[in-house]
């Protein structure tokens, strides 16, 4: 399939790519648009095993008039591994790039699936010091709840499981074809899964790999109260999901309204699944805008 327009056109504006140290780990992270603005910047987040280039076909539309960034949180993309992840890690690299990528006072951060909790997290700890939240296909159900676990039992926080080692491909093509993203979906947009796919990838001895740390992929995830976290924060927040999402059914829809208003909305874009930047990319474009409207950011 040929990309459209509106993609080459977007692919046209390039981000620069950004490295700091993050406790003793290498964070990497793009950035598009003004070095200043009067208003809010945007930080993207992705999801589990992804990376900021998810985020080059979306940035682009909001780069004209604020700035943008995109984080490779540690263990994915061209960020450095750990030891071990959860939020004790992703809401310093988070503050980090957010100060180092100058996206003003009050930035507004978007995060998907794994990258929409971690934007809990950090707004939890910080919300006083943004424009905004969004939360993309990232579902809370009850028994997810660490007060609600059987027997009433606490986890170990952040215990890392065993590193297996990712397989390695001789052909890059066939790498490319073998790309699904986590949950499995089907995508009619060949282009954009062509372009994520091509920058998952990296050289490593014997031929290719995949970019992420296997150990990295929703490490702790609910070991904290998330729920209470996303209806106590101190700055506006929104949910964005996907009509026809696999983990966001109707069941969670239900759960999760009540937590938003009118002032912070949620919005089902139809015929969407739980990688809606994939297969509904200008919805998603339009829900994000409908947002800021809303917000007056």
């Amino acid at each position: 399939m040929e990309p459209p327009y509106w993609f080459e056109q977007a692919l046209k504006i390039t981000p620069a790519s950004h490295q700091l140290q993050v406790m003793d780990c290498d964070i990497n992270y793009l950035r598009w648009g003004a070095e200043a603005s009067k208003r809010p910047g945007i930080l993207f987040i992705h999801g589990a095993s992804a990376h900021a280039h998810w985020w080059d076909f979306i940035a682009p539309f909001f780069a004209a008039d604020r700035p943008i960034a995109a984080i490779d949180l540690s263990g994915m993309g061209d960020s450095g591994w750990r030891e071990s992840y959860g939020s004790k890690v992703h809401v310093p690299e988070i503050a980090a790039v957010l100060a180092d990528a100058k996206l003003g006072e009050k930035p507004i951060i978007v995060g998907h699936s794994f990258g929409g909790f971690m934007t809990m997290c950090y707004a939890h700890a910080h919300g006083e010091k943004l424009s905004g939240a969004v939360i993309v296909d990232s579902p809370l159900r009850p028994e997810n709840r660490p007060d609600n676990r059987p027997g009433g039992e606490k986890p170990r926080l952040y215990d890392p499981p065993k590193r297996p080692p990712n397989r390695i491909y001789t052909d890059k093509d066939e790498m490319i074809y073998r790309f699904r993203p986590i949950p499995p979906q089907f995508c009619d947009n060949e282009y954009i899964v062509e372009h994520i796919a091509r920058h998952s990838l990296k050289e490593c001895e014997g031929g290719y790999t995949w970019k992420f740390d296997t150990t990295a992929r929703v490490s702790g995830l609910h070991d904290e109260p998330l729920e209470d976290y996303l209806r106590q924060l101190a700055c506006p927040k929104a949910m964005i999901y996907g009509d026809e999402s696999a983990i966001f059914g109707p069941d969670v829809v239900d759960y999760m309204a009540p937590i938003f208003d009118t002032a912070n909305p949620m919005i089902g874009i139809p015929d969407a699944q739980h990688h809606l930047t994939m297969d509904q990319p200008l919805a998603f474009v339009t829900a994000l805008r409908a947002i800021f409207a809303v917000w007056d950011v």
